[in-house]
């Protein structure tokens, strides 16, 4: 794992602690806040230290943390996973809307919070090169003008489904567990996707995507799934 540094503006003792040891356990280097005036502080004072990602509480001593994300979202770019015991759709799609990347709520799983923070920073660390044209076999999906072809035809999906196919193709070939296609999908509305919806999804998708050579979305049991450059039965 590269040596990548998380910032984490969290005021509660315990989480913080908690969070230290075992992303410090997991590889990465770690500032930590409890105010906003200290992540400002941390964040716009040393700049060669910036940090690669950002967890960020809302409920704050000093204030929210929702301007702040806007902040360091639209004018830093610096990717940023929001970790609160606020579990309203109006903060969550508040939150997204401002640019976070991702949205946990509290009380949140050591594994998934990991794999989500993983996601985060694979997605930010990909080159626009990278991320214009994405193809797996005879699927292509354009990300300048929003668009996949199958075999040369234009596919229309809906904006979930354009969602899980680019996070498939952007893995493809890698096994992706059921909790990080989920972590990484919401709706238009910014309600996240539940298990039920993302087992319709991938249906729908297979069906967008038949082949009598078998099928490219690959169930890898138990786990989840797998977009493969093989076609297989």
């Amino acid at each position: 794992m590269e040596d990548y540094h998380i910032l984490i503006v969290e005021d509660e003792e315990a989480i913080l602690h908690y969070l230290k040891e075992a992303l410090l356990l997991s590889g990465y280097q770690i500032s930590a806040a409890q105010t906003l005036e200290e992540a400002k502080k941390i964040l716009f004072c040393n700049p060669i230290s910036t940090p690669d990602l950002i967890l960020l509480d809302l409920n704050l001593p000093d204030g929210t943390g929702f301007s702040f994300c806007e902040t360091i979202c639209s004018k830093y770019q610096i990717p940023t996973i929001i970790l609160t015991a606020l579990d309203e759709d109006a903060d969550i799609i508040r939150g997204l809307d401002l640019g976070a990347d991702d949205y946990v709520t509290k009380p949140f799983t050591l594994a998934v919070l990991l794999s989500r923070i993983a996601a985060v920073i694979r997605r930010s660390k990909q080159t626009p090169k990278e991320s214009d044209i994405l193809r797996c076999q005879d699927i292509t999906l354009n990300r300048k003008d929003i668009s996949v072809t199958f075999q040369g035809n234009p596919i229309e999906l809906t904006a979930g489904e354009y969602r899980l196919l680019e996070y498939l193709l952007i893995n493809k070939n890698r096994t992706l567990t059921r909790d990080m296609l989920l972590s990484h999908l919401w709706d238009a509305e910014g309600k996240y996707v539940n298990d039920n919806t993302l087992t319709v999804m991938i249906k729908r998708l297979r069906s967008k995507f038949i082949l009598e050579s078998g099928q490219l979305i690959k169930t890898v049991r138990g786990i989840g799934y797998k977009l493969e450059d093989t076609y297989e039965n």
